[in-house]
């Protein structure tokens, strides 16, 4: 937990977000260091927060913080696509909204020994549950060439992502962080390394999503979270690349139309029910924040109202 620091990015939208959702509790699929978890509980006395990570670190970390609320803050250890296990753990039949930080905190780039940041010489691990499922350095040594670089282009939009895959598999075996930002740096073209930071930061991003199998979870948890939230709470989500917000907005747009395949000139026939309405469409951080916390300047804020 030492030096856990966790700065909640676009803080103030996401209060405003909540501002209006009925009294109860709401979810915080991703609670990270509590930052949003803190804000929302201080902006409301009639709001709980049931908070939810897979990082045992965080969780330390956000149980300290919040331990001032006492009983209006629930911490529990599990993925978010476990969501509706978590509510069943403490008792919680509906939410009143839920929010998704997609984002990997400041923790676990700047830890070394998480093995999540190429600036760092580390174990190639990765794992944000760190007793659960394989690490990096399993996919990177044990992924025959042409599904690592599906894998890095799939997650990352990687250009050289064969060039890469081709020079991992070269220099096998790879066992820390320095190495594989290295050999990937290596394999992309000098004009390409001179631009768009750190040659290997799509790699390493394209592996962690992997490791810890965030786009495939994802719509499961949000399908739930929409299921679970009560008429008029929301459901909000910060995304970070542009696999996570594609996958946002698909989730959201069925829900808003109830799955309706009827063509759009003509009354639904197929008994679709919407049950969202979309509020806030890919908003971005304002320029005070992205001037306070740089690392805040990819993402993406989507929000839908229960009907």
């Amino acid at each position: 937990m030492n030096g856990f620091t966790h700065v909640p990015v676009m803080r103030d939208e996401i209060v405003g977000v909540f501002a209006t959702v009925p009294s109860g509790v709401v979810l915080d699929a991703t609670l990270g260091g509590a930052g949003h978890s803190e804000a929302l509980l201080d902006s409301r006395s009639d709001l709980s927060i049931l908070g939810i990570d897979q990082d045992v670190d965080a969780l330390a970390a956000a149980s300290t913080r919040l331990a001032r609320f006492g009983s209006r803050a629930h911490v529990r250890h599990c993925r978010f696509d476990r969501l509706v296990d978590a509510m069943g753990d403490t008792g919680i039949e509906q939410l009143s909204g839920a929010l998704f930080d997609l984002g990997v905190s400041s923790h676990q780039f700047d830890a070394p020994e998480r093995g999540f940041s190429y600036r760092h010489d580390a174990p190639l691990d990765m794992r944000m549950d760190a007793s659960r499922g394989g690490s990096a350095a399993d996919i990177v040594n044990e992924s025959p060439e042409d599904e690592l670089a599906d894998l890095i282009h799939r997650f990352s939009d990687e250009r050289f992502a064969r060039r890469i895959a081709r020079a991992i598999c070269a220099n096998r075996p790879i066992t820390t962080t320095a190495e594989l930002a290295s050999i990937v740096a290596s394999a992309i073209p000098a004009p390409a390394r001179r631009r768009g930071g750190h040659p290997a930061k799509r790699t390493f991003q394209a592996l962690r999503i992997a490791v810890n199998e965030e786009l495939d979870v994802l719509p499961v948890a949000l399908d739930a979270a929409i299921e679970k939230t009560g008429k008029g709470g929301r459901v909000a989500v910060l995304s970070y690349h542009s696999g996570e917000d594609r996958i946002v907005k698909e989730r959201f747009a069925f829900h808003r139309t109830g799955g309706c395949q009827c063509p759009a000139t003509l009354p639904c026939v197929c008994g679709a029910v919407a049950r969202v309405d979309v509020v806030r469409v890919a908003s971005k951080p304002l320029a005070a924040e992205l001037e306070r916390n740089p690392r805040s300047a990819s993402a993406r804020l989507r929000v839908v109202e229960i009907r």
